[in-house]
């Protein structure tokens, strides 16, 4: 958009706004710079309606300009930012009584298209997590650490944070710790649980004698100090180039191909937002859309009139 100067009372609400959000919110220079540039394309994008009073501005002007932000190409996200800053100014104007009513509340912000995330085959997952050199204390390590990313369905985070004792003997299940230290139940195979025993008793005995510092830490690197994020991204990026499958993987891949493998075997939706730890299942719905992707190549395949 053109350079745009706002009118005095546009110049003068803008700038008491900007003052508000430094002052009494704490806001950053990078949001107020944002939030003041977006209200002012809003702003100029009134003028050229003759919208001149805030007070005269209705959810239908809101609505317009965000239908020109899209027919501009601005995605979702661009659009949703947009209407966060409006939205942010017209409820300050509101609470200094220099309009009625804020006319951004019946205003939905735009849809963002949510990608669907990459996932592994049952057959690239098994070949990914089967090789590390379980001869090796490391290797035992690694293929205790993929066994359990695949198993559980963790996040990288709940894989470093992973203690000895969330291990559950005998019982089948690991206690996670989830986004805001939110605990969650979630089960783990035999075969994770072979892996992280032999890694217990064989090889993080040997790591921790270097450090004083381990603590209960489940997955430690070989100076005996709990792994970081980028330890278990850069396992997870080798073996997958030693399985040599072509595609780019990280550790929210085995989580992705957890979940997306549990709905293909008929797994419950809920069931599977639990284990997840998603407080909404919106956003376990998404591998639904996967599923759909299977179903309609096994129709496709198979069906004598597809």
């Amino acid at each position: 958009m053109t350079s745009f100067i706002p009118p005095p009372q546009t110049k003068r609400f803008l700038s008491q706004f900007t003052q508000y959000l430094r002052f009494e919110k704490g806001a950053s220079d990078n949001t107020i710079e944002s939030y003041h540039h977006d209200c002012s394309a809003f702003f100029q994008y009134l003028h050229g309606k003759s919208v001149i009073n805030v007070s005269d501005v209705l959810s239908n002007h809101v609505n317009d300009f965000l239908v020109e932000l899209n027919e501009l190409g601005l995605s979702p996200s661009s659009r949703s930012r947009y209407l966060a800053s409006i939205r942010h100014l017209f409820r300050y104007l509101q609470s200094t009584n220099v309009i009625p009513y804020d006319c951004t509340e019946t205003v939905d912000l735009p849809k963002n298209k949510r990608e669907l995330p990459e996932t592994l085959s049952i057959e690239e997952t098994l070949s990914i997590i089967e090789q590390p050199d379980i001869n090796t204390l490391s290797g035992i390590r690694d293929r205790a650490i993929l066994e359990t990313l695949y198993a559980c369905g963790l996040r990288v985070s709940e894989c470093c944070g992973l203690k000895q004792r969330d291990i559950i003997d005998g019982s089948g299940i690991v206690r996670v710790f989830g986004k805001g230290s939110k605990e969650r139940i979630v089960p783990i195979g035999d075969s994770a649980l072979h892996f992280i025993h032999e890694y217990i008793v064989n090889a993080r005995p040997i790591f921790v004698k270097k450090t004083i510092s381990a603590g209960d830490t489940l997955f430690v690197n070989q100076r005996g100090k709990q792994l970081s994020r980028m330890s278990i991204w850069n396992i997870v990026s080798d073996y997958t180039k030693k399985a040599n499958v072509q595609k780019h993987v990280h550790p929210h891949t085995f989580r992705h191909s957890f979940a997306t493998h549990l709905l293909e075997g008929g797994a419950d939706l809920r069931a599977v937002q639990e284990m997840l730890g998603h407080a909404d299942i919106s956003t376990t719905q998404i591998y639904t859309h996967i599923d759909r992707e299977y179903i309609k190549e096994v129709h496709k395949s198979f069906h004598p009139r597809a």
